[in-house]
């Protein structure tokens, strides 16, 4: 009789033990299953959200190096106070971008496009800036630090506000009129925070007008040609002697050159590169543009904390693969070996009437394969929500752990993490044909290392010992 017809009446004879290993199996299937789609899930939302992110170079001053500069000015100052009473305090000196520079680096290749950024402080002039209550006193309002020449609105100067990272992170909105873009080069058009527009009863349209902090007071109108919203409170931005959040209004960053009187320097410059393996062969071109006072930082530091997450996730995934193969492997090896002492006598009379050993191997992989077709069909019907529920799961996880090891990250920082972290958060797991593919080989190489480790006891005896011990 064929093996393969042998392997159908025994399966069908033995329906209970058929149901009890089939039961088993799609077990050891879904879970493997399971890993499968999470790996792959991980790895698609990586380099999704590499890719949508896309790799960064910031050029700005190099912080190490002025304050190292401003240490060395108090040593120095220290050092002659005793010939000098009335010796000045050092202050730390930040070197601004000359936009010519920057220019010359935006032209190098690889660069799909750049963002200015400047900054200014201004007073309020003719309508007031939010104030914030704090508990531990010291006031709401006061500047940046405390500084005395700081003043209660911040503008903050950009290229465009779409490439600007809160915007981007979606952690501010534009909630009516328009953000800023590069046609308010050389304008004084603003886009100012919504608490602001209420308290002061302004909306798109309106004008408002600030004044420079310095002695000699320059007032400037500015038109207000957008409102947004920040989703992030103001309690939670705020403190003792900080201005508040919503005081931020953004322009073009030429107005904020002219309220610093310098129109051919910004404070940062950030270059989008289009090929993310290129970036190192970028940065050596571009140091050779600037001189040690400047720093580029690359986005790959930053990206690679946002990406903890996912590939813990994928690591974790991978050894849920090795752990359950293994396991199941070792489960159905043992449940292969009690069936075989079983079918002893069976065994046994075939080997009797001449059939090979091989042929009766065959059988056994026979009726195991057909149980792993039906319960390859299981695993993909419940396999994807398996998935996705454990892969939910191990993605909140990490998430709560890698964002609570980058509290003190800053601001920024902060807001990078928000922007990547609702991008790779989102764990889609689906199956595809090559995650069955996958299940599939594995599947077969766990029976058959089962069928060979459960037959081979058997198979060393000769058919008249294994009748006999019957």
């Amino acid at each position: 009789m064929d093996f393969i017809k042998r392997a159908g009446l025994y399966l069908r004879q033995k329906i209970g033990r058929t149901a009890l290993i089939t039961l088993v199996m799609s077990a050891i299937m879904i879970f493997v299953l399971a890993g499968i789609i999470i790996q792959s899930a991980a790895i698609q939302a990586t380099n999704s959200a590499k890719n949508s992110a896309g790799t960064t170079v910031t050029l700005s001053a190099d912080r190490e190096k002025a304050f190292a500069s401003m240490r060395k000015s108090q040593s120095s100052s220290s050092s002659s106070s005793s010939s000098s009473s009335n010796a000045a305090p050092a202050a730390i000196t930040m070197p601004s971008v000359k936009i010519k520079t920057a220019e010359k680096i935006a032209a190098l290749s690889n660069v799909a496009g750049y963002q200015y950024s400047n900054s200014a402080s201004v007073n309020a002039s003719g309508f007031s800036a939010v104030t914030t209550s704090s508990s531990s006193g010291g006031g709401g309002q006061g500047g940046f630090g405390g500084s005395s020449n700081s003043g209660d609105i911040t503008i903050s100067g950009v290229s465009t506000t779409a490439a600007e990272t809160n915007f981007k992170s979606k952690s501010y909105k534009i909630t009516s009129g328009r953000g800023i873009t590069a046609a308010d080069k050389n304008t004084n058009n603003v886009v100012i925070e919504s608490e602001l527009a209420t308290s002061n009863s302004l909306k798109v349209g309106s004008t408002i007008k600030v004044k420079t902090t310095d002695d000699d007071a320059k007032t400037y109108t500015l038109n207000v040609v957008g409102i947004y919203k920040a989703k992030t409170s103001s309690s939670s931005q705020g403190g003792p002697n900080m201005s508040d959040p919503s005081n931020t209004i953004y322009t073009s960053y030429t107005f904020a050159g002219t309220v610093n009187g310098d129109t051919t320097s910004v404070t940062s410059v950030v270059y989008t590169l289009t090929d993310s393996s290129k970036e190192k062969a970028f940065t050596k071109q571009a140091k050779k543009l600037i001189s040690s006072s400047f720093s580029l930082t690359s986005s790959s530091e930053t990206y690679a904390l946002l990406m903890k997450p996912m590939k813990n996730v994928q690591s974790f995934a991978n050894k849920i693969v090795w752990i359950v193969g293994i396991a199941g492997t070792i489960i159905l090896a043992l449940i292969t070996v009690l069936m075989i002492r079983e079918r002893r006598h069976e065994i046994g009379v075939l080997m009797a009437l001449g059939e090979s050993k091989f042929k009766i191997v065959l059988q056994l992989f026979s009726e195991l394969f057909a149980v792993l077709v039906l319960s390859l069909v299981i695993a993909g019907v419940a396999g994807n929500f398996v998935g996705s529920a454990v892969g939910k799961q191990l993605v909140s996880q990490q998430t709560t752990a890698t964002q609570s090891t980058s509290t003190g990250a800053g601001r920024s920082g902060q807001t990078s993490m928000t922007a990547s972290g609702s991008q790779v958060s989102n764990l889609k797991t689906k199956i595809s044909a090559k995650s069955m593919a996958e299940l599939g080989g594995l599947g077969l190489g766990i029976i058959a290392i089962a069928v060979v480790a459960g037959s081979t006891p058997i198979f060393r005896l000769k058919p008249k010992k294994i009748l006999s011990n019957e």
